[in-house]
């Protein structure tokens, strides 16, 4: 079996951004190597994740200056995004395609995909479950993505997070409100309470509270009614009228804040405004926010995907791709997440993947497959597009 790992930064002009991360490192490609797979990666696929080619040489790799001569060759494309789809056509049609799809918003993509015959293997929907945890992409970047969020935060705030006494005085400790304690939002609070701040937080699924509580933050009780989560953990969407008492509740949190990150996200859909402008004009100058879902729509009125902006003595930070900010970090993460579902799946008899479409996590992350969507979720999605 042939497997090819891209260079994602090289290809910037045809995504939104340059891509730091690799779908590989040099540990997991000497995994792969010692199960007989031969893997093809890119020229300097992992020179931004610090990364050189000869340690993949090293660990077993043909590096390739370019990918003409085998992309028609290859069984299995290993991507940290979704692959042009210049490249897709080029692929054979019973190649497999790995990467973050993002399929409810590429629509076209997908189509493409499935018109090719390729099977693909969207991360994002590997199933939350015990079994899987291993292959969770979604949660292994969203957690460096907490960390990453309060490190910029602190960055731009114009004052220190923790208690600190002095022969000048004693420097109260930062208060800082993270919105949504899911995977992102409980790497959140950690990071800031080991710097020192004081933190509340709040998420709409009350189960959440005594996770909270055990990393040593507060949370807020607001009752807005029935809430809870999906089958899949994540949380469900609110009714005009719960958004409304949420948002005159939270009011007062904001406005005593130092720093609010908002972690807000729901699965396949655009993510929830939950602070207006009305609510930022109520927070002290030098104020930050951070806002976590910028790019896909923002939960914060007025931030700026891919930008740090100022609006009236806040500052807005709604850069995204946080988990390139810890490249090499995030690299051996998904590396990782990748190896283990090439490892659940592959045959130690043969060395092909084995893609059986009852199992239940094939059967959630195989979203195309001979010529078909084979996704209900997607399928229902597309249909109400």
């Amino acid at each position: 079996m042939k497997i090819l790992i891209l260079n994602e930064a090289k290809r910037a002009l045809l995504t939104s951004h340059t891509e730091k991360r690799c779908a590989a490192s040099p540990n997991t490609v000497a995994k792969l190597t010692r199960k007989g797979i031969d893997v093809f990666i890119e020229q300097d696929a992992g020179a931004l994740s610090l990364y050189e080619d000869k340690e993949f040489e090293a660990a077993g790799a043909h590096v390739v200056d370019t990918i003409e001569p085998i992309i028609s060759q290859i069984n299995i494309l290993l991507c940290v995004n979704s692959p042009h789809e210049e490249l897709i056509l080029r692929l054979a049609n019973n190649a497999i395609v790995i990467g973050h799809i993002d399929p409810f918003f590429q629509k076209s993509l997908v189509t493409k995909l499935c018109q090719t015959g390729i099977t693909t293997v969207s991360v994002e929907m590997v199933p939350r479950t015990s079994r899987a945890q291993k292959m969770d992409a979604l949660s292994s970047q969203a957690s460096l993505a907490g960390y990453v969020m309060v490190m910029k935060a602190v960055a731009n705030l114009p004052s220190i997070l923790p208690m600190m006494m002095t022969p000048s005085g004693t420097i109260k400790p930062a208060k800082i409100f993270i919105i949504g304690a899911g995977v992102a939002g409980l790497q959140a609070i950690a990071t800031a309470k080991r710097l020192g701040a004081s933190v509340l937080a709040y998420d709409t699924r009350p189960v959440v509270a005594e996770q909270v509580e055990s990393l040593g933050a507060k949370f807020l009780k607001i009752d807005i009614g029935d809430t809870g989560e999906t089958k899949d953990g994540y949380a469900k969407e609110l009714t005009e009228q719960q958004k409304n008492k949420l948002e005159a509740a939270q009011q007062k949190a904001i406005a005593d804040s130092d720093i609010v990150i908002t972690t807000a996200q729901l699965f396949g859909r655009k993510p929830p405004l939950l602070i207006k402008s009305s609510t930022l004009e109520k927070m002290r100058l030098g104020s930050v926010v951070v806002d976590m879902a910028a790019q896909s729509g923002g939960n914060v009125e007025g931030s700026k995907a891919g930008e740090t902006i100022k609006i009236n003595g806040i500052t807005l930070v709604g850069n995204g791709n946080w988990s390139q900010d810890v490249a090499r970090d995030a690299t051996d993460m998904y590396a990782n997440n990748i190896f283990n579902l090439l490892d659940e799946f592959i045959d130690a008899d043969t060395g092909n993947f084995l893609l059986d479409l009852e199992d239940d996590i094939l059967a959630n992350c195989v979203i195309t497959h001979n010529g078909a969507i084979t996704n209900d979720m997607l399928t229902e999605a597309y249909k109400g597009a």
